[in-house]
């Protein structure tokens, strides 16, 4: 289950509308989410129901879009907000495909392919439960049309481009 806001929330309120979403697809599968629900944390901080560990979860927020997902297998989402990308970031983060097809681009298109890679990256590092210490250069992401290309073996990726390309959410689910 996937839910996806692009409601204006100020910065310090994302967080807790980021786990209003989560009640929301929660209810829905019958469970019930409140300030007493037990949270478990992984070695590396991945958070699970201490209740239902059959049910997955993760949240995301930034500037203008909070999202969620729900599901019986490992998951990971990150939305973000479309900007100048950081070249930076390129170097550190992004194999020499991914930094290939970022020079290729279009200068009108490299903002929004960047924030595709990144938001991939990212739900990918998430659904495994690691974040950020993974070495994201590894995680190799590219596209034919509108089919995601990865040589990640066990996990599915989704993608979704809202508001005329004004945001990005990347969903990793592992497979079965």
């Amino acid at each position: 289950m996937l839910i996806i806001s692009t409601k204006q929330i100020p910065k310090s309120a994302q967080h807790d509308y980021a786990h209003s979403l989560l009640r929301v697809c929660l209810a829905k599968k019958g469970i019930k989410y409140n300030n007493d629900t037990k949270i478990l944390h992984s070695e590396t901080g991945k958070p699970s129901l201490a209740e239902y560990p059959d049910v997955h979860y993760n949240v995301t927020h930034a500037d203008g879009i909070t999202a969620c997902t729900v599901g019986e297998n490992e998951c990971g989402i990150d939305a973000e907000r479309v900007h100048a990308h950081r070249p930076n970031v390129i170097k550190r983060t992004f194999s020499e495909n991914e930094k290939a097809l970022m020079e290729s681009a279009p200068d009108e298109e490299k903002n929004l392919l960047f924030f595709r890679l990144w938001t991939l990256k990212e739900s990918y590092v998430k659904a495994i439960g690691i974040g950020v210490s993974y070495p994201m250069n590894t995680a190799e992401f590219s596209f034919d049309g509108s089919e995601i290309r990865t040589d990640i073996e066990g996990y599915s990726f989704k993608q979704y481009i809202l508001c005329d390309g004004e945001f990005v959410v990347s969903v990793c689910e592992k497979k079965l």
